[in-house]
């Protein structure tokens, strides 16, 4: 079994509220979950404990990556645990994610940190998995992006 773990903290110039709103409503996630260059054009979100968490992310080659999954933990504003998975055209997963979210405020400003806990069996999720850290920094820059609008 191929396993990743990617730990990235940041601190954004925003209170934490409304960073925790762009973790758990879908009319945020579309404008900045993902690596760079990738678009959701799909996504569902229901932040409570058992909510959707689904989503489809577009590669700026076309492909698209769908990622289903439920918010196992959601304590507003403070942390998040969604466990999610990576499906292939067929609906059969190639790697399962568990992404545990803490948010801290000080003055105003917030930290959030990501675990990212991801493993599966395949060679494709070996090779997905060798691009997490990158495609985290990246996703979590697009955060930063966003709460600047």
């Amino acid at each position: 079994m191929n396993e990743r773990i990617v730990n990235v903290t940041r601190v954004f110039d925003a209170p934490r509220s409304r960073v925790f709103e762009c973790w758990t409503r879908a009319e945020h996630l579309v404008h900045w979950f993902g690596p760079k260059g990738f678009t959701i054009h799909s996504c569902e979100a229901e932040a409570r404990p058992g909510g959707i968490f689904k989503l489809c992310l577009r590669a700026p080659d076309g492909k698209d990556y769908w990622v289903r999954g439920e918010y196992s933990e959601v304590a507003a504003p403070g942390r998040l645990v969604i466990a999610c998975a990576a499906d292939d055209d067929k609906g059969v997963e190639r790697l399962h994610e568990v992404i545990d979210v803490t948010f801290t405020e000080s003055r105003g400003r917030t930290t959030v940190a990501v675990n990212a806990v991801a493993r599966g069996p395949s060679d494709e999720a070996a090779a997905m998995l060798k691009g997490m850290d990158k495609g985290w920094a990246q996703t979590v820059a697009r955060l930063d992006t966003h709460l600047r609008r």
